[in-house]
């Protein structure tokens, strides 16, 4: 049996939702490790987020389920993103949460320190099969060293660029480098756009890529025990950074105002984005029938020889901590997760899959292989996934996100823009 174990973590980060999660925690579930009897008519409830694709979707892999499993019933819901965590923290209050959950990373760690979760180790290799995931995938889902969802798809940070406005600009595909190197393609792309199209956004206003040249520094942007693994100092020369860029060579802050709720890049008005990797499928769509592809390539290096990319879960499978049928839940979780018939029914829907026996059987499409190709061209670089994200680790990520435009735009300085963000990690750290 595989167990994946991370060092113990100090005592836990708590925001106010999450106390209000503390108060329907434990007691009341089985035994880890109960068992069912095959024969016994088990009804299950499975909750998701998505849209009317996604429940067709689910809806076949059930069916594919219940071909294997007659006995066991599975009553499916879902809802959009906002409103299946509204309705998650109603649940957990009452103590009333589904038997298994489509869960996303950035809640992980608030819903298993709360002990609304099931752990998950004494199924694994047993009622999990955990031969088609690998160690670094299974890791993912390890909070305090208990290991408590499993990843059904991954993705990982990327640059994607434009082939459309790169042969517009006469300018090659970014073939790698550091991030001066990146900088000065970009603003060769800008130049050549004439202010049609830019090279690309102002990169120091996302919190991953900050993540990324402080892992390769050897640091988290957040500790497992919650603390921090920078200071002001290194947030400011980090911010910094951008000042040149920012100075013509990005796409203006007006611009993008402009096209939202769409990005620069997905409105033609880029050349390339950092992002996650599962986000080319969407790009596509909204550029529109002129474009088949896209380029996807590495982020510039840091330190070269550094392991500073790594797989995120696009989600997870979780069990309530309450359920009255673990192993059966296991087994759904099992299915969703390793099997051909998800694999060839969900194909790419949840991101790719992280599971090698559900990844053989999926019907990739070109942007789909790309990724694929992407992510076994990056293996030198994938480490070992940071600790699961800190409670209020989304509040941090937005208030970075708003910052960086404002540093954008010119309305704040590096140094006042320094002392807010570490203000409001103060509140969420301390709380």
């Amino acid at each position: 049996m595989f167990s994946k174990k991370r060092l113990a973590a100090t005592a836990a980060v708590a925001t106010s939702a999450a106390l209000v999660l503390a108060g329907c925690a434990g007691g009341g579930g089985p035994e880890a490790g109960a068992t069912y009897d095959p024969d016994e008519k088990v009804t299950l409830d499975l909750a998701f987020w998505g849209n009317d694709v996604r429940a067709d979707l689910y809806n076949q892999a059930i069916d594919a389920f219940n071909e294997e499993y007659p006995n066991i019933t599975v009553n499916a819901t879902f809802l959009g993103f906002p409103e299946f965590w509204e309705k998650r923290q109603t649940e957990a209050a009452g103590g009333g949460l589904p038997d298994v959950m489509q869960f996303d990373y950035s809640y992980l760690r608030q819903y298993a320190e709360n002990g609304l979760l099931l752990d998950l180790e004494p199924y694994l290799g047993s009622v999990i099969d955990t031969e088609p995931l690998s160690e670094n995938i299974l890791g993912i889902g390890v909070v305090d060293d208990t290991t408590y969802g499993i990843t059904t798809s991954t993705n990982a940070w990327a640059v994607f660029t434009n082939p459309v406005l790169l042969e517009t600009a006469g300018v090659e595909q970014f073939a790698g480098g550091d991030w001066e190197d990146y900088d000065d393609w970009i603003g060769e792309v800008t130049t050549a756009g004439g202010g049609q199209f830019w090279g690309g956004s102002d990169w120091t206003g996302r919190i991953q890529n900050f993540e990324l040249q402080l892992r390769s520094e050897g640091k988290n942007l957040f500790n497992e025990d919650g603390t921090a693994g920078f200071d002001e100092d290194r947030l400011k020369e980090f911010w910094e950074s951008g000042s040149d860029i920012r100075d013509g060579a990005v796409v203006p802050q007006q611009v993008v105002e402009e096209v939202l709720p769409l990005s620069a890049f997905d409105t033609a008005k880029n050349a390339s984005e950092l992002t996650w990797d599962n986000f080319g499928a969407g790009y596509l769509a909204n550029l529109g029938e002129s474009y088949t592809e896209l380029g996807i390539v590495a982020p510039p290096v840091t330190e070269e020889g550094a392991k500073d990319l790594y797989l995120k879960p696009s989600m997870l499978h979780t069990i309530s901590a309450k359920t009255e049928h673990p192993e059966a839940a296991a087994t759904l979780v099992n299915f969703l997760v390793n099997s051909p018939e998800a694999g060839s029914i969900f194909g790419t829907n949840r991101g790719l899959p992280a599971s090698e026996t559900a990844l053989e059987a999926a019907d990739l499409d070109p942007m789909s292989q790309a990724v694929k190709d992407y992510e076994e061209s990056i293996a030198d670089r994938l480490g070992d996934a940071p600790p699961v994200p800190i409670v209020g680790y989304g509040t941090l990520e937005e208030k970075f996100r708003v910052l960086g435009t404002e540093l954008n735009f010119g309305t704040t300085t590096v140094d006042d823009a320094v002392t807010q963000f570490f203000s409001e990690m103060d509140v969420v750290l301390n709380q």
